[in-house]
């Protein structure tokens, strides 16, 4: 009897050892099946609100078109960089390959959290696709780099042309004192003077820069056709633009030329009437017509409660998804590096911004700019495409 229950007992201790293998086993075949995206971007910290734009852009096209590709579940793995920290951004990409096993990384607010990121990426062979780091150099330090966003020198070339082409001859350019704002006055001087155009003054500020009186009065001092500024998103651009009413430079004819983020909802609803009028370039704005635009706020809308509009960090966020996906589906799920950058060559898709594409030999995006007035309808303010320039590509490259 006794030889019975220890038989009975080991055959029970088999079947539950034989369970746990076997769940074990399911579970890792399961997250096999998976393919991890960790997304680098700023949860807290002075860019928190451009962290949530991607982040809504992300879950905005999981919404519309689900989580599996290839017959693989998309996990998405958020890591905060707090800010334009390199190399806090360095570290938690080792962390997300080395630990959480990551197939691709995206995300990046910031510029040199791209570039620092870069180096690793290209040691471990791992597809990295920015979101907005708008450097040009980004996609030239590793060939598993592409980008879904923009470059300053892609915005700023037509805008300079534009305003040389509507009669603009003398222009002051006022930029903040940091790299993108030095790419901004690079690329603008270079276009507007190749056409015949003078450039004034070019004036660089310190980003801690609160009032820009000072400026405003140099400016309509020099009497210049227009001015061309380029700052930080968010309540920087407030400051000046108010700034720029009340010293009555648009009333001395003094046109404003900006380039992508003066059409976010936030600018325009802080700036308020000192808005209208200005011009500005970029490659979206949440008016801008069409069906695609369309169904992407009512979604965007459904995904944070309409809190609030989506901007060009969520749409580029959306459309990185939409390149991820289309090109798993074109690799079969297979994730490899090589493989990866091999088959985003030729991409091309509709996105809420127009069609959008990838340059074979740079790995940039290719898109269209437009030139946006800001207006008031219906008592709201909104960027009325007045023009445009197709198949735009980094001229930095």
């Amino acid at each position: 009897m006794q030889q019975f229950k220890r038989a009975l007992y080991g055959f029970a201790s088999s079947v539950a050892l034989c369970a746990a293998f076997c769940a074990t086993s399911n579970t890792a075949a399961a997250a096999d099946q998976a393919i991890r995206i960790g997304v680098i971007t700023s949860l807290t910290g002075v860019a928190a609100q451009s962290g949530e734009q991607m982040k809504a852009g992300i879950d905005t096209y999981l919404r519309l078109h689900g989580d599996t590709v290839a017959g693989k579940k998309l996990q998405i793995i958020y890591k905060d960089d707090t800010g334009p920290q390199a190399d806090v951004a360095k570290r938690l990409a080792t962390e997300l390959i080395s630990r959480d096993n990551v197939d691709i990384i995206t995300g990046f607010v910031f510029t040199p959290n791209a570039m620092a990121v870069a180096a690793v990426v290209d040691k471990a062979k791992k597809p990295m696709v920015v979101m907005n780091a708008a450097s040009s150099a980004v996609t030239t330090k590793s060939p598993y780099i592409t980008r879904t966003s923009y470059t300053i020198a892609q915005s700023v070339k037509p805008l300079a042309e534009w305003a040389y082409k509507t009669g603009s001859r003398r222009v002051f350019s006022i930029v903040s004192d940091y790299a993108p704002g030095l790419d901004a006055d690079t690329w603008f001087t270079k276009a507007f003077t190749a056409l015949g155009g003078t450039v004034t003054s070019s004036v660089r500020v310190p980003l801690t820069t609160v009032d820009y009186s000072a400026y405003l009065q140099r400016i309509k001092d020099e009497k210049p056709d227009a001015i061309h500024v380029f700052l930080p998103n968010g309540q920087p651009m407030v400051s000046f633009i108010k700034a720029y009413k009340e010293k009555g430079l648009d009333k001395a004819g003094i046109r404003f030329l900006g380039g992508e983020g003066w059409a976010d909802e936030d600018v325009l609803s802080m700036g308020g009437d000192a808005m209208l009028g200005i011009y500005t370039a970029g490659f979206y704005s949440f008016s801008r017509p069409g069906a695609d635009n369309a169904k992407f706020l009512e979604a965007f809308s459904q995904t944070v409660s309409g809190r609030f509009k989506p901007n060009f960090l969520s749409v580029s966020a959306y459309d990185a998804m939409a390149l991820i996906a289309k090109t798993l589906t074109k690799t079969n799920g297979n994730t490899d590096g090589t493989i990866f950058m091999n088959a985003v060559k030729g991409y091309g898709a509709p996105s809420p911004r127009g069609t959008v594409a990838i340059d074979d030999k740079t790995n940039d995006i290719v898109q269209t700019i437009y030139i946006r007035r800001i207006d008031k309808q219906n008592g709201k303010y909104v960027a009325t495409e007045i023009d445009r320039y197709d198949n735009v590509r980094d001229p930095a490259k």
